[in-house]
């Protein structure tokens, strides 16, 4: 196993950054899973570093959470290997671990304090002390009032926290969501956002696979992309920005003119907007062509590219439409 830990990855090392083992929460070498004729994870590398906000992106089916329970040790590769903090048995250190799986299921009739307490159970918490720490979460994210209710009396954005906080109420080191942001409104959405970024400010490892890419462009500093269970970019959001040129955005009073000639080839209309890549002569020689020619400049902006487009141009046009397409299902 250490041999193949050892080797270097299978596929884009463009935004991958060399990290000691010892520094690492999760290191996934070459992993590979078969349902049948179905190969769902095709070679799969990721390396994720301790204390880290590490997002996993892809559309649904893409491998995600096949990825994730091979990880967790919840199924074996049937090819590669994958070590938690140094572990390549994971579940020898389960109690160091939260996990909130994409399918929801909490037992209806019972209480709230006695779900977080049933979840910390499974990781080694006495009934007791998981009841007081689950009534103490409750109190701290806003649902104090909801502690003695059951399940079914819950709506589901706060049977969700409920399971959520029962991920939580052990203390974990790591932490995994899958897909945590499903099914929430705006305002729990950006509940669940400020307490990952809290979680990660205590020194835990947050890993959270999601086909919403703006919640890892808000929270991630590292992402791996996943694309028909294989990984063709890890590393991070920066690199992964920065794998396209800048974006000049202008718009002008008039349409037509001398100035027009100055625009690079590329331009082309959004809106009311020029859309084109920085020129390589730089833009003060087309600043001065655009008030020389009477353009009339209304807004002029350079924007860096954003992890969408980073996203288009990594696994392709298809892909991205069938995020988008799971993001519209989900809404």
């Amino acid at each position: 196993m250490t041999d193949l830990l050892d080797q270097a990855p299978h596929g884009d090392k463009s935004g991958d950054t060399s990290v000691a083992s010892t520094e690492l929460a999760i290191e996934a070498r070459g992993l590979v899973k078969r349902f049948g004729d179905t190969l769902a994870v095709n070679g799969v590398d990721l390396s994720v570093p301790r204390g880290a906000i590490y997002g996993i992106l892809g559309p649904n089916g893409a491998g995600k959470t096949t990825t994730l329970r091979m990880i967790l040790g919840i199924i074996d590769p049937d090819e590669g290997v994958r070590r938690i903090f140094g572990e390549d048995r994971p579940q020898r250190i389960a109690r160091r671990i939260g996990y909130l799986p994409e399918e929801r299921g909490l037992y209806p009739a019972m209480k709230a304090t006695d779900a977080i307490a049933f979840m910390g159970s499974l990781r080694g918490l006495s009934q007791a002390e998981g009841r007081m720490r689950g009534a103490q979460l409750m109190e701290e994210y806003g649902l104090g009032h909801a502690v003695d209710k059951k399940i079914k009396e819950l709506s589901k954005g706060m049977a969700q926290t409920v399971q959520l906080l029962g991920t939580l109420v052990h203390k974990p080191d790591l932490v995994i969501l899958d897909e945590p942001f499903s099914g929430l409104d705006a305002i729990n959405q950006g509940k669940l956002e400020g307490l990952i970024r809290q979680l990660a400010a205590e020194g835990t490892t947050v890993i959270f696979s999601t086909h919403v890419i703006h919640h890892a462009e808000r929270l991630c500093s590292d992402v791996a992309i996943i694309a028909g269970g294989q990984v063709p970019y890890a590393g991070s959001v920066e690199v992964a920005r920065d794998r396209l040129p800048p974006q000049v955005r202008l718009e002008t009073e008039n349409e037509d003119g001398p100035w027009r000639d100055a625009l690079p080839v590329s331009a082309h209309r959004e809106g009311a907007a020029w859309v084109f890549e920085v020129p390589d002569t730089g833009i003060e020689p087309l600043l001065r062509s655009l008030i020389e020619g009477n353009a009339g400049i209304r807004s002029l902006s350079i924007e860096r590219a954003g992890l969408h487009d980073a996203f288009v141009q990594i696994a392709g046009e298809a892909a991205a439409k069938a995020m988008e397409s799971d993001e519209g299902e989900i809404a």
